[in-house]
């Protein structure tokens, strides 16, 4: 497996690196100053399996940098991470592909998890069957379904099932993913169409 790690601040990136070979002791991670080196890096390197992008680089603007690693690898998970709130650039960076937003100040427990259900999800997502049937979903993701339907947050999501608001988001994105969907609405729509929710 190959990561990258994309962040002008040497500190954070070595923090990041640690974490992910702790993570994945047998991946390889390429470190980034800037976004401009990537594709190079990627010819000489190999394709990542998973990048972790700082959301404020020298060489971007806004979400730009985000934009472009999603146009050039529309299926590698992205986590971005920021200084910035959630409440802040959160949506921004979803609507603009990142698979998960992740605050710096989180800290090294929490990103830890936050990655690691992003990488499991990845591997554990299979094609939908053939048939046409309804994708198998886990205990989990019935459960998650069922709290949509109830209307609650993330944040209360997070609460009821004892795990961390970054831990949902990537739950979360994993549903959708696995479902072909983009949004609550349409996850709903989906689940009573299949018999997951009640009509």
């Amino acid at each position: 497996m190959t990561f990258y790690v994309i962040d002008d601040h040497p500190l954070m990136r070595e923090a990041m690196v640690m974490l992910l070979r702790r993570l994945r002791p047998g991946a390889e991670v390429v470190e980034l100053s800037h976004l401009g080196k990537f594709a190079a890096a990627v010819q000489a390197r190999g394709k990542p399996d998973l990048i972790c992008l700082d959301l404020k680089l020298p060489d971007t603007i806004g979400t730009s940098g985000v934009r472009d690693v999603r146009a050039s690898f529309p299926h590698t998970p992205l986590a971005v991470l920021s200084s910035e709130s959630a409440a802040h650039s959160e949506e921004p960076c979803i609507e603009a592909g990142a698979d998960i937003y992740i605050e710096k100040s989180a800290g090294a427990a929490e990103i830890t998890a936050a990655l690691k259900t992003l990488l499991t999800a990845e591997s554990e997502i299979e094609p939908d069957e053939a048939d046409g049937a309804p994708a198998k979903l886990s205990k989990r993701q019935k459960q998650l379904i069922v709290m949509l339907d109830q209307g609650l947050s993330n944040r209360e999501i997070a609460e009821v099932l004892g795990i961390s608001e970054h831990t949902v988001k990537v739950h979360l994105w994993r549903l959708f993913k696995r479902i072909g969907v983009n949004s609550r609405t349409q996850m709903l729509h989906y689940a009573r169409v299949n018999g997951f929710l009640a009509h």
